[in-house]
């Protein structure tokens, strides 16, 4: 399985720089299903080519445990099961170009961050055609502004009523980010085959929902992409909807186009992407962008994102060096594992790692080492608490922490009549406890800052229906000179350990 990237003009000195391979010699990587080499078949002023050639090796891919448990059955060696070609391929760009997928370039950083004119070539995918005549190829890659060349070939020449081969030479040209393009490829390669190599289990959603930020909750057969990349489970496929759509806990990505529903496999309606209908910018989006000018508003600087999850807050914090500490915490050691490889902490200097800590710990136990901040959030946290805890949640946070502002957002309950496929009385995510209407939300809020000396300012996240308010809500508190009221409640220490500190 081969694969070539080319750029031409004033950039292509700089396309070695930007994939952290250097073009002067060949490079063997040992991976999970063969050997992949990376090589330049062009390197000069005008054009640079980069190649990744993925050597299977069979014999090993069989053996393996975590492709199958009984390596010495017959069956692992001799049967009609085909390879997932294009997830193999999809994982060798994963692993060889990590650096250059999160768009890192100590080098060129402004090559990195910008388009280039890119051609990338496929020697052989599989790409089915549709009723109409197109290719599965196009119809994925051409609604993210690629131009594509599907070279289809008689699958024998001499025997022309055999008729086509069921693969394609693919030839995608564009005006892209690098980043962006091996995302895209790592993502809907798969998708060509309908299969993986490999298991996909929950951790496949996390992963789906990164390499498709910023593209996938728009893409006209974004059902069709979810339910193929994760295997057809109908739990995973749910989970991964729910969040694209912008109704989860704000960890991934998405907002609800109009006319999006789910349809019985549990994905989401293909969405028109004309020039007529505007594609709105994703709540996730809108959500994170209302915290970062809460937190401008009260010139924080050093900041706690508790319940952080994965790390969707922490990624935009850390990318601000005017927060010059950012502490993430979550109960679950997987998250922080999660945000940790988010946050590609690896790869900055000390300096910068020096700035992060991720802390394992709950919201509803007082921690000393998030007290005393300029500012603590809890993005879409709340409603994953149950109700009887939420006073140790307020004790914790403004009580024990006490920081200089707090914020504070949560769905809108009345909102979700706009959410098409959202049936009467269900929340948004399954693991919500509750979700507030704003004046339910305003009562809380406004005790809660009256008890510990805060002032509340309440803020729409998203459109603001006239009848049924913003999708999200959020409340500044900000901490008076005042004396806080003694409060009754008690909260215990977190004794928890620290789930990963960089």
């Amino acid at each position: 399985m081969l694969v070539t990237i080319t750029t031409r003009g004033e950039a292509a000195p700089d396309l070695s720089h930007l994939l952290h391979k250097h073009p002067g010699r060949a490079q063997a990587f040992d991976l999970s299903v063969g050997t992949a080499h990376v090589f330049y078949p062009a390197d000069t002023a005008d054009v640079c080519t980069a190649a990744l050639l993925l050597e299977v090796d069979p014999i090993a891919l069989a053996r393996s445990k975590r492709y199958g448990a009984d390596a010495q059955a017959l069956s692992r060696y001799v049967n009609d099961r085909p390879y997932a070609a294009t997830s193999m391929l999809a994982l060798a760009i994963a692993q060889v170009f990590r650096s250059a997928m999160g768009g890192h370039s100590a080098s060129r950083p402004e090559r990195a961050a910008a388009p280039l004119d890119l051609e990338i070539a496929l020697t052989s995918v599989p790409s089915e055609v549709d009723a109409h005549g197109t290719g599965m190829a196009t119809r994925l890659f051409a609604p993210l502004g690629w131009d594509v060349d599907e070279a289809r070939a008689p699958l024998d020449p001499t025997r022309p009523e055999w008729g086509d081969a069921g693969t394609v030479g693919l030839r995608l040209r564009g005006r892209v980010r690098l980043s962006d393009a091996l995302r895209q490829l790592t993502v809907l390669l798969p998708v060509l085959d309908d299969a993986k190599h490999y298991w996909v289990g929950d951790d496949e959603v996390g992963t789906l929902l990164r390499r498709g930020e910023g593209w996938l909750a728009a893409h006209p057969l974004r059902g069709l992409i979810t339910s193929r990349s994760l295997a057809h489970q109908r739990a995973l496929v749910d989970d991964a909807t729910t969040r694209l759509l912008g109704l989860d806990d704000g960890s991934a990505t998405g907002a609800v186009p109009a006319g999006a529903g789910v349809d019985d496999d549990g994905a989401a309606d293909e969405v028109s992407t004309s020039d007529d209908v505007p594609v709105e910018t994703p709540l996730y989006r809108r959500r994170a962008e209302a915290v970062l000018t809460a937190l401008a508003d009260v010139r924080a600087h050093t900041v706690a994102d508790v319940g952080c999850g994965e790390g969707a807050l922490l990624r935009h914090l850390f990318a601000d060096r005017s927060f010059t500490t950012v502490i993430g915490t979550d109960v679950a050691p997987r998250e922080l594992a999660r945000a940790e490889r988010r946050l590609r902490l690896d790869d900055v200097s000390d300096e910068q790692r020096a700035r992060v800590r991720l802390l394992q710990s709950s919201v509803t136990y007082s921690d000393d080492r998030i007290a005393g901040l300029d500012a603590v959030v809890l993005m879409e946290v709340v409603e994953h608490v149950d109700p009887d805890r939420l006073p140790a949640l307020e004790a914790s946070v403004f009580g024990a922490a006490r920081p200089g502002a707090v914020i504070v957002t949560t769905p809108n309950a009345e909102h979700n009549v706009r959410f098409e496929h959202l049936a009467t009385g269900r929340f948004r995510h399954p693991d919500h406890r509750f979700e507030w209407t704003r004046a339910e939300f305003r009562t809380w809020a406004t005790a809660v800052g009256d008890r510990h000396g805060y002032t509340v300012e309440f803020r729409p996240v998203g459109d603001d229906d006239p009848a049924v308010g913003p999708p999200t809500q959020l409340a500044l508190f900000r901490r008076t000179t005042a004396t806080a009221t003694t409060t009754t409640t008690t909260t215990p220490t977190a004794t928890t350990s620290t789930g990963g500190t960089a």
